[in-house]
């Protein structure tokens, strides 16, 4: 009987865009809770940071180089964790880019493609990957971003992207509502994190949550019992919008 203290012993978890941000605190949290984890991203030296990071705080923890967007390199990664292991648990779609501020006049369409691409092909990309190895009681995680539901001029891309990411993830729950596979909108605000480098460099950190305590509640949504689920777990920062 697994302790309060771990209570994702005997679950495995795959976490994409691991290797930084908010998806390696994810990491960390599952690590913590005796999950084994899996991490990937497109940056091999960040992946091998942040695996060793795991390992030293004592989690088990297996990276794979991943580019999402890219079919065959997702079989690659699916093909590499079923020799580690007979069954996937979780799966955290967490990996995402955002696009330099530019208003649709500006905007080129390969930085447009890059965000769809990215944010949403490859949550669908994973996920299809995912499903034959996921079993009743497993849980699937879209990091949809509160863009999704809130307006920012010059970030049109990323909103697409995470809004059509939402309206997959909604569908996505209703067919897998027989399979007993639970589904999760995770849409955390604003969080400290380097992403902002990319669009908003002057970003007020002081007023974000920390990436750390974002994880730490998505892992008790995880840890709900078979019966019971979150659908939306909206997460802000206590002092509202920036």
């Amino acid at each position: 009987m697994p302790s309060p203290l771990r209570r994702m012993e005997d679950q495995v978890a795959l976490v994409t865009g691991g290797n930084r941000g908010i998806g390696l605190a994810i990491a960390h949290a599952l690590a913590r809770e005796g999950a084994s984890v899996i991490i990937t991203g497109r940056d091999e030296e960040a992946l091998r940071h942040a695996s060793n990071e795991i390992k030293r705080s004592g989690g088990s923890v297996v990276s794979h180089v991943c580019d999402i967007r890219d079919e065959d390199s997702v079989d690659s990664l699916f093909a590499d964790i079923g020799r580690h292991f007979p069954h996937l648990d979780i799966l955290i779609n967490n990996a995402g880019l955002a696009q330099p501020s530019a208003h649709v006049d500006h905007l080129s369409l390969d930085t447009w493609r890059a965000a769809i691409d990215t944010n949403l092909t490859g949550a669908f990309l994973c996920t299809r990957a995912a499903l034959p190895m996921l079993r009743r009681g497993s849980t699937i995680v879209n990091n949809v971003s509160i863009a999704a539901k809130t307006v920012f001029p010059g970030m049109s891309a990323y909103a697409a992207s995470k809004a059509g990411l939402l309206a997959f993830t909604n569908t996505l729950r209703e067919e897998l509502r027989s399979r007993g596979i639970r589904v999760i909108a995770f849409i955390p605000g604003a969080t400290d994190t380097g992403i902002w480098q990319q669009f908003w460099k002057e970003a007020p950190r002081e007023k974000m949550m920390s990436a750390e305590s974002v994880a730490d509640a998505l892992v008790s949504a995880l840890s709900l019992p078979a019966n019971a689920t979150v659908q939306d777990l909206v997460i802000t920062p206590t002092g509202g919008a920036l």
